[in-house]
């Protein structure tokens, strides 16, 4: 490969995620450009995860920030566009759902590049979520659907993908756990400095537009999962996103204890909490598939998940908006032993899709 891939990101989850695709890019010295879109716009979420993944800093950085969904995907389609045809690779990687991987699609897709979509096939079957819809076209434009399960290949078989466009390499996300997990509990502070006792506590992540942008639903959500945390005496520990802090203080929401607002932690940091917590209660894709990996019980608030898995493996339940279910389901899963399969691979997936993506031409299907 004379011009190697290019991996476009610009999300913790897509750092992370892609991390190991980089770090198996180093070992085995193949070319490879990182062009940051610069999605995230908080220091906390997003750069510093380069230094604590040791991954080299990104070759472009657009500073995108944060915006409209019109106005960021567009930015982001005009420079990542420009830099493509500059640096000219044989192959481009995008992740995940978001509008980064939406405009890295619609770039190479226009040129004479190569396209792989790592994390394919996750379907919720919400069409009102932005990253259904970006997921969806990733896929369908994408020359390499690296799917991270057998449930998420069907997906792509049921809409039409010819079966040779489809690789079931694991997630991801897998890898960076086992690389990192233990790296957390040695190196990091994270349950002393918030003064926190190994598995008596929760951990709660809200940030998505549906739940946080409804100021009704964001209250209802903080009110459940406040008296679960009461029935159980636990303190319930919430990293809060910037979007969501906003809008607290737009909405003028007093947040019940014993919730506990905590500025966004670093990802070793993150790890730890997730992996010493009781429970986790979030609406995040990323965190429902970690607290299955981890072995933490996980109630995701909200009505539907691209995650299934998650919940046939017996580590997630949906709970929704309503302050009795989100209770009745902490009840149902705080006990849960956390030794059920992990349904995400073995840990190898950044280097089964390198492997995939360094075939000779001739090798990958058309």
């Amino acid at each position: 490969m004379s011009n190697g891939i290019a991996l476009v990101l610009g999300t913790r989850p897509e750092i992370i995620k892609l991390a190991p695709v980089i770090q198996a890019c180093e070992r085995r010295s193949v070319p490879h450009t990182l062009i940051h879109t610069g999605q995230h716009y908080s220091e906390t979420l997003d750069s510093v995860f380069f230094d604590q993944l040791g991954l080299p800093d990104p070759d472009y950085n657009l500073g995108v920030g944060s915006a409209d969904h019109g106005k960021q995907t567009g930015e982001m389609l005009i420079g990542v566009e420009r830099i493509l045809q500059e640096c000219d690779p044989e192959t481009v990687l995008v992740q995940g759902d978001t509008n980064s991987v939406l405009a890295g699609a619609l770039a190479a897709s226009k040129l004479d590049v190569r396209l792989g979509h790592v994390e394919a096939g996750l379907r919720s079957g919400d069409r009102e979520m932005p990253e259904e819809t970006n997921r969806t076209l990733a896929d369908h434009a994408a020359d390499r659907c690296f799917a991270p399960t057998e449930q998420s290949r069907d997906n792509l078989l049921a809409e039409g993908i010819p079966e040779e466009r489809i690789e079931v390499t694991g997630n991801t996300v897998v890898d960076a756990l086992e690389r990192h997990k233990e790296l957390a509990r040695e190196r990091t502070t994270a349950l002393a400095d918030l003064g926190l006792d190994e598995d008596d506590y929760a951990v709660m992540t809200l940030h998505r537009a549906e739940n946080v942008d409804d100021p009704e639903r964001f209250r209802a959500l903080l009110f459940g999962a406040s008296r679960a945390g009461d029935s159980h005496g636990l303190p319930v520990v919430y990293p809060i996103h910037p979007r969501a802090r906003e809008r607290i203080e737009e909405f003028d929401i007093t947040v019940p204890e014993p919730i506990r607002l905590v500025e966004p932690r670093e990802y070793l940091e993150f790890i730890r909490l997730e992996d010493a917590a009781s429970i986790i209660l979030t609406d995040s894709g990323g965190v429902q598939e970690e607290a299955c990996i981890l072995g933490t019980p996980c109630v995701t608030l909200r009505d539907n998940t691209e995650r299934p898995e998650t919940i046939s493996a017996g580590a997630n339940v949906l709970a929704g908006p309503d302050p009795a279910t989100i209770i009745h389901r902490v009840e149902e899963m705080i006990d849960t032993d956390g030794d059920w399969e992990n349904p995400f691979g073995d840990g190898t997936a950044g280097e089964q899709i390198l492997q995939a993506v360094t075939r000779a031409p001739e090798e990958v299907p058309q």
